[in-house]
């Protein structure tokens, strides 16, 4: 499996993802979005939810990372966030599994060490990326066994909200990539593609993007954005 990382070093990885209260929701719809990623060159898909990845898998060969995103009352974790959803997800084998991997209070009160050990007994082969918000959390993801540390949760966190990853000239993703060896993937934020390549170039394994891609409605906002502050400025 370590053969999947390997191919995707230097990659796109394209995020296919739409909330239940998102236009774009659906199984189809998300596979049609991984079928035009792969052609447009894309190396491995994200998704959310069983039946996405399901669909996913059945319109393209590309590696998976797979996540099942689920509010829990007692948590403010909700990517992949108990072995519960790590089942689900192995039901259509997702090539790797992201899963929350903050220090934040989990579901239960379970610990990360102790999830880590429960899927490592259950599912030896499946290779787990950290999604992490923090250089600490980083660090101790790669203590646990993590196969590779996404920057997915930086500016998503209590701690580290208002920032975003390529603030600063990616200034959080070279402190991530100084303080650990395993392969490092720059998500969230990446809203460009000279930002993609930028990422790639400090040193990131792969790089993952999402919402410029594939949320029509954010690039919507975006032009709309722009040009309501071009039409402010020569008013």
């Amino acid at each position: 499996m370590k053969t999947v990382l390997n191919h995707l070093k230097g990659k796109l990885v394209v995020s296919c993802q739409a909330l239940e209260n998102e236009p774009l929701h659906s199984p189809f719809i998300m596979s049609r979005m991984a079928l035009a990623a792969a052609q447009g060159g894309a190396a491995a898909i994200r998704a959310n939810s069983v039946v996405d990845i399901d669909a996913i898998k059945q319109q393209v060969s590309l590696p998976v990372i797979g996540i099942i995103k689920r509010d829990y009352p007692d948590s403010d974790v909700f990517i992949t966030a108990t072995m519960k959803e790590v089942d689900e997800l192995m039901s259509v084998s997702p090539e790797i599994i992201a899963l929350d991997a903050t220090a934040r209070p989990r579901p239960g009160g379970q610990t990360l060490d102790v999830l880590v050990g429960q899927i490592r007994h259950r599912y030896p082969s499946i290779l787990l990326m950290a999604d992490i918000a923090t250089v600490e959390e980083a660090i101790t993801a790669q203590k646990l066994g993590f196969d590779c540390i996404g920057t997915t949760l930086y500016g998503y966190t209590a701690e580290t909200a208002g920032h975003t990853l390529p603030e600063n000239d990616g200034a959080f993703l070279q402190e991530v990539l100084a303080a650990v060896s395993i392969p490092v993937v720059a998500e969230g934020n990446v809203d460009t593609p000279e930002r993609a390549a930028r990422c790639l170039e400090m040193g990131a394994h792969m790089v993952v993007v999402g919402g410029a891609i594939t949320r029509p409605q954010q690039i919507t906002g975006r032009f709309i954005a722009a040009i309501s502050h071009q039409s402010i400025d020569g008013a």
